[in-house]
């Protein structure tokens, strides 16, 4: 999977080295499971850990839902960067949840994908971009739309 069997992370200080946590990867796992902290981190002062661990957290279990109707998309573009889906992202998309307006979803638009929010606007359906250097897309009887299923997670690697 990783190349790795396992690994540990330590907290390191000029007095002292301790173990933080370890993950160790076993062949028959169905994914990885990550350490979840008791304490949230704060992006404002630091503040001290006290009691670190809290529990772990499935990744596959946390960020799908319904693993036989979802898959992953990367993003291309700027459109969505006000909804924080920017360009390299990679996505999770339900397609056993329903399209709604107010949700962002994957659409094929003429033969050809996007990622919008769903909107309805005086009685229409239109698929808005999350940036103003982008028009909206107008879902009319000439318009080939279909969606594909609803975006339920971001991921981004910094």
């Amino acid at each position: 999977m990783f190349g790795v069997d396992s690994f540990r992370v330590c907290l390191k200080t000029p007095q002292v080295t301790k173990p933080f946590f370890s993950i160790k990867f076993t062949p028959d796992d169905q994914g990885v499971r990550l350490p979840l902290f008791g304490e949230s981190v704060q992006a404002g002062f630091p503040s001290p850990a006290d009691d670190w661990l809290e529990d772990s957290i499935d990744l596959n279990q946390h960020l799908v839902k319904n693993p036989a109707a979802t898959f992953l998309m990367r993003i291309a573009g700027d459109s969505m960067k006000d909804a924080g889906i920017l360009h390299g992202d990679v996505v999770a998309v339900d397609r056993s949840l329903e399209a709604k307006p107010g949700r962002i979803v994957v659409a094929s638009v003429g033969g050809e994908f996007t990622i919008k929010r769903l909107s309805r606007l005086r009685g229409k359906l239109w698929l808005m971009p999350e940036n103003p250097d982008y028009q909206p897309i107008e879902i009319t009887d000439d318009l080939e739309v279909v969606t594909v299923g609803v975006v339920v997670s971001v991921l981004r690697q910094l």
